[in-house]
């Protein structure tokens, strides 16, 4: 059970107020009052980054390879061109399709204007109805023709394209599969890469956790540098791994995010509910080498101790919260080197009282 990494400022000053005065104690010690709030309950799982954006690009046409333009770990651009493909065949291919498209042209308007020219004579009753007819059929085969080396040449156009791979998307170069020289046909891989603009995590959940974090649908990433980022997007697989019953869940982190690669482990953070927590004021702590601990206040007002405790969660830079050690309406001291000092003088005081009995 963890709390979120951050709580309003605010909530610390209503929580703590501005503090009491220990009136027993001769150096006037401020103290606080150990609270209890209510803070989410949040379950923290490992998680993978992955990029929403990664493919490998292959050849859509036969070609030697004459030019290779990018290397791996090289950042491209949109639309940049990456590998380029000798083009004679496909260029003689778009000539040899724009000739059969301009003598197709050539035999449409011959048989346009030898059906136009029969009609004429059909409608003076100059020529029989099978002239007529013919005239059609050589107008309708004119056309088909026509519209197949129209055909012909958008996808001569196409094929010649093809010889200018370029890249779908702006990214960086993961794997390069081929070198200049080599000849490439449809669907040999080219070049492999990944965007680092849009970025996911992926976490396997208990099915325990599954319900609890649909029905609340918030989360959080840690980035290295241990700031923490909420999840722009939430997917939850309809199905659980029967190997071992957990449930993968993508979590769409906002885009640009700095100093995130795939395949990076991170952590995440699922709410899952409200729990009680003690909150204490951060000033109150005191650390000893290995020792955590805070100066407690006894019930009479008049004795200091020292207990040990263990933290939870940082609630920005005012509060923390306690896991063991504290109960709620303990009083602790905002000043630990202060309380120290008392605490030092009243052993003093102890060892002097009890020599002269």
């Amino acid at each position: 059970m963890r709390a979120l990494p951050l709580i309003p400022v605010l909530l610390i000053s209503l929580v703590f107020g501005e503090g009491s005065i220990a009136a027993e104690n001769p150096q006037q010690l401020v103290t606080a009052v150990v609270r209890e709030i209510s803070m989410p309950r949040v379950f923290r799982l490992d998680g993978v980054v992955e990029a929403v954006n990664q493919s490998t690009i292959s050849a859509q046409t036969n070609g030697q390879v004459e030019a290779i333009y990018y290397d791996v770990d090289d950042v491209v651009e949109a639309g940049a061109l990456l590998v380029k493909l000798k083009d004679t065949e496909q260029k003689a291919a778009l000539r040899r399709a724009e000739a059969d498209l301009r003598a197709a042209s050539a035999v449409m308007a011959d048989a346009r204007s030898n059906y136009k020219r029969i009609k004429d004579l059909f409608a003076k009753k100059l020529v029989a109805r099978s002239d007529l007819d013919k005239a059609q059929a050589s107008l309708d085969t004119a056309r088909a023709k026509l519209d197949a080396a129209r055909a012909a040449l958008a996808q001569a156009r196409e094929q010649l394209s093809y010889t200018r791979v370029t890249a779908p998307y702006k990214g960086i170069v993961t794997e390069r599969h081929v070198q200049v020289g080599e000849v490439a046909h449809p669907g040999t891989q080219l070049m492999s890469g990944i965007s680092l603009e849009q970025l996911r995590v992926a976490v396997d959940v208990p099915q325990s956790l599954i319900i609890a974090i649909r029905d609340k649908g918030k989360a959080r990433v840690q980035l290295p540098q241990g700031r923490w980022i909420d999840v722009a997007e939430l997917t939850v697989f309809p199905f659980a791994d029967p190997a071992s019953n957990t449930f993968k869940v993508r979590l769409m982190l906002p885009k640009n995010v700095e100093n995130l690669f795939p395949g990076m482990l991170v952590k995440t953070a699922f709410e899952t509910g409200v729990a009680p927590a003690l909150v204490i004021p951060a000033s109150a702590v005191a650390y000893r080498s290995e020792v955590t601990g805070v100066y407690v206040q006894d019930e009479d007002g008049k004795r200091i101790h020292f207990r040990y405790v263990r933290l939870g969660e940082a609630l920005g830079e005012e509060a923390v919260t306690v896991l063991s050690g504290l109960q709620e309406g303990d009083l602790v001291y905002l000043d630990p080197i202060k309380a120290g000092v008392a605490l030092k003088h009243q052993r003093r005081q102890a060892r002097e009282q009890n020599g002269h009995e």
